[in-house]
């Protein structure tokens, strides 16, 4: 069976859901390590990595409570020190497998960089539990490296098993032979589409840059039968350049195989600048310094396509108030200046209204609590006699108010 992946951010409905899951999986694992923004609004992931009491407190209740060992994933900090210190925090309160990803939560998109296995080894060698190592793992090769080079009991791989699902068979076979088999598996599996085509575009990546036509009918197919006839269309297209190919002649750019084969990936990193204190800048500042704001990218270039009023100016945009908890927008008429989800967990909790938000927890107690206690009057009230019923539309009445 497999290990279950959670992300959460409260102790107590983490190991709740962890109970519910327990019995069809052989551990569960937390997520500490997405850097994503989405991980960011909804406080989780990575952006726990500061928040050691309240990561000891979710790992040791997990470990009392299940049944299945609790395992976790993370990011390091950029000071060795500081991440072995984290990494024996999670041990002692009762993580019993570790996976390191050897990036902060800052590398990321196209300030990935490479991964530290510095970090790695050294979290290996202060920690007595297992560590699987995470990050520039592309072929094989790099499996056996960083198993050597880090002294770690495992190795993940998520780029590069993407691009190339039979990495950890030191295969690099013909793109549509695995394409083919994923498609299969889908029609035994249904999935969402969306899912469906995103790994098509990782599996596909080299050759979509080659015939970019088939990358946007890719993009727009709204069918499995669709994608499965893109895909075709590309074997097709890639069967042909194949039989055009000279014996001897290499691929062109920078690939080491041809398109059609499964290949690492390697994600370019952002415009070569000077670096404002030291500190590598963002993606958007890069932008904005290199004076480049002005060229959308595909996906704007799109939206401005389906609605031609549409602007990108972050001057123009809408300032909204943050929510006090978690970043998000909150509501304008909120009574506790939250975002819905957060006010919906307040009032909850807290058995309170929000009109703001058509929260009523308080509202409907009270009515439910009424009924509850007009009901004797009610059943007294139909027992009775015709001739003593008189108190009873008054009696409907206060309860149904």
């Amino acid at each position: 069976m497999p290990a279950f992946h959670f992300c959460a951010n409260d102790p107590e409905v983490f190991v709740q859901a962890a109970l519910l899951a327990q019995d069809y999986c052989d551990a569960i694992d937390l997520n500490l390590g997405c850097p994503q923004m989405i991980a960011k609004r909804g406080h989780y992931g990575a952006f726990l990595q500061e928040e050691w009491d309240l990561l000891q407190r979710m790992i040791l209740l997990a470990h009392e409570k299940l049944s299945v060992p609790v395992t976790c994933k993370i990011r390091v900090f950029p000071e060795i020190d500081k991440t072995v210190r984290y990494a024996q925090m999670l041990e002692k309160a009762g993580c019993q497998l570790l996976t390191v990803h050897g990036r902060t939560k800052e590398q990321k998109g196209p300030l990935s960089g490479s991964a530290s296995w510095e970090h790695i080894k050294a979290v290996r060698k202060a920690v007595a539990i297992p560590v699987f190592a995470n990050g520039n793992i592309q072929c094989l090769r790099d499996v056996e490296r960083c198993l050597q080079d880090t002294g770690v009991q495992g190795v993940m791989s998520a780029e590069g098993n993407l691009h190339n699902p039979a990495l950890f068979e030191g295969r690099s076979p013909a793109v549509w032979e695995l394409a083919e088999e994923y498609l299969d598996i889908v029609r035994q599996h249904p999935c969402p589409l969306s899912y469906v085509r995103a790994h098509l575009f990782k599996l596909w990546h080299h050759t979509l840059q080659v015939h970019q036509q088939l990358r946007e009918e890719l993009a727009k197919v709204k069918t499995l039968e669709g994608v499965v006839a893109v895909s075709r269309e590309l074997r097709l297209r890639c069967q042909e350049d194949i039989s055009r190919q000279k014996e001897g002649e290499k691929p062109s750019g920078s690939l080491p195989f041809s398109h059609w084969i499964c290949q690492p990936y390697f994600r370019p990193g952002p415009r070569e600048g000077s670096k404002e204190g030291g500190a590598a800048r963002s993606k958007r500042a890069l932008e904005d310094e290199e004076g480049i704001t002005d060229i959308l990218s595909k996906n704007k270039q799109k939206k401005q396509l389906r609605n031609p009023h549409k602007t990108f100016d972050p001057s123009l945009k809408p300032k909204y108030a943050k929510c006090d908890q978690c970043g998000n927008p909150k509501g304008s008429r909120c009574v506790f200046n939250l975002c819905r989800g957060c006010c919906k967990k307040r009032a909850f909790r807290e058995t309170a209204d929000c009109p703001g938000h058509g929260l009523l927890f308080k509202t409907k107690l009270e009515k439910s609590l009424a009924w509850k206690g007009a009901r004797p009057q009610l059943q007294e009230a139909q027992q009775a006699g015709p001739g003593e019923a008189s108190g009873f539309p008054e009696v409907v009445g206060s309860a149904l108010a």
